[in-house]
């Protein structure tokens, strides 16, 4: 029985305050109204970024549905509707891409201005939400909430795939994998020949690396206080790796001791800490470095560093998303995975039931994992 134009009841984990786990609800999942996209949500990844919110260093209305690295079935649709149709299989887009604001149509942008990262308001464009629970509205979590069996989004938020392609798998291109790899070929534009290091090897670190190896760097220097990271940097193709707490000195000095006194010609801060991301800054050629901000940081964060970091030609760059833009580029992805172009599966270290949600977050929190996908 076709469920087009009705209101749908199913299971979603529900934020209803922070430090405390996600709640398993029954929640009502209103249908799309014009312009938007009802998706059963049938794969989607533990972030990082999930993480931040619930522990409060990301600060967003709740009650929330989280969720953001996602791949399912479009359900339904609403009218004006034509980039997608029932059955298409989609990923949702937490960076959207209108088409028409400047950063849609300058090719040096990606960050439309559709976003909800920016400041978020948990909320459709229209600004109400399609989630009710126990008679009380859930925002939706930056153009996506993919931790619930059905969710709604605008059509500039979800864009149709491959249909052969493995959702369980390429919903890490909804975000994490694409976040560290375009963040190396696409925002840095890692040369052939180079010197990087990566600042954090989780998911999105450990794709940061496999960019820098894929742009041609000779040399990957994997950085993490946590060594069990180290073989799977080393596997994705970090050339060596070092632990910051194994030294005395500051990490950007041991960097440029291992690059005999020049520093890295690219880094990546990859963690969301302000002082890993002076560190990553400090670790540049003092030239012509290049260092770039990848990790989310938190809320009500601020920066203090020496200005000749700067002033002596280091570059200091920010990248959402890797620099994709997002409806151009997805489907691309997807295409060049299914193209043997890069793995994946190096990355997935957990898949479970979406039951087992907190199970997820705790492996990510104990890092025991890299990227723990749910299953519906």
């Amino acid at each position: 029985m076709s469920t087009a134009g009705k209101v749908i009841k199913c299971k979603a984990a529900v934020a209803w305050e922070i430090k405390k786990p996600l709640v398993i609800e029954q929640i009502e999942v209103a249908p799309p109204k014009a312009h938007e996209v009802r998706i059963k949500i049938l794969a989607t990844g533990i972030c990082r970024s999930d993480d931040h919110v619930i522990s409060g260093a990301f600060t967003v209305p709740l009650p929330m549905v989280l969720g953001h690295e996602a791949a399912g079935v479009v359900e339904s649709v609403g009218e004006g509707v034509t980039c997608v149709k029932p059955g298409d299989h989609v990923i949702p887009l937490f960076n959207p891409q209108c088409g028409n604001c400047s950063s849609c149509r300058n090719t040096r942008g990606n960050l439309c201005t559709q976003n909800d990262l920016s400041e978020p308001r948990g909320l459709m464009p229209d600004g109400t939400c399609r989630f009710t629970c126990k008679g009380k509205s859930l925002h939706h979590f930056i153009s996506t909430s993919s931790f619930t069996e059905y969710t709604v989004v605008h059509e500039n938020a979800v864009v149709k795939i491959d249909a052969a392609a493995p959702l369980e798998k390429v919903c890490l291109i909804g975000c994490g994998f694409s976040t560290g790899y375009g963040a190396a070929v696409q925002t840095a534009k890692v040369e052939r020949g180079s010197t990087c290091a990566v600042f954090g090897l989780g998911g999105v670190g450990l794709s940061a690396v496999m960019g820098c190896k894929a742009a041609g760097a000779s040399r990957i220097i994997g950085v993490d206080i946590n060594k069990s990271k180290f073989p799977k940097a080393l596997e994705v193709g970090a050339t060596e790796c070092v632990n910051p707490l194994d030294y005395k000195k500051p990490i950007s000095e041991v960097l440029f001791d291992l690059t005999g006194g020049q520093g890295v010609d690219y880094s990546f801060e990859v963690v969301g800490r302000t002082d890993t991301m002076t560190a990553a800054l400090a670790s540049c050629h003092e030239n012509y470095g290049i260092s770039v901000i990848v990790g989310v940081p938190p809320s009500a964060s601020e920066i203090s560093f020496n200005p000749m970091l700067l002033f002596t030609g280091r570059t200091w760059k920010g990248s959402v998303f890797g620099g994709w833009k997002s409806k151009n580029s997805v489907p691309k992805l997807v295409s060049d995975y299914m193209g043997k172009k890069f793995v994946l599966d190096p990355l997935i270290t957990h898949t479970l039931p979406f039951e087992k949600i907190n199970d997820g977050f705790e492996l990510l929190r104990t890092g025991k994992s890299i990227r723990t996908v749910l299953t519906f």
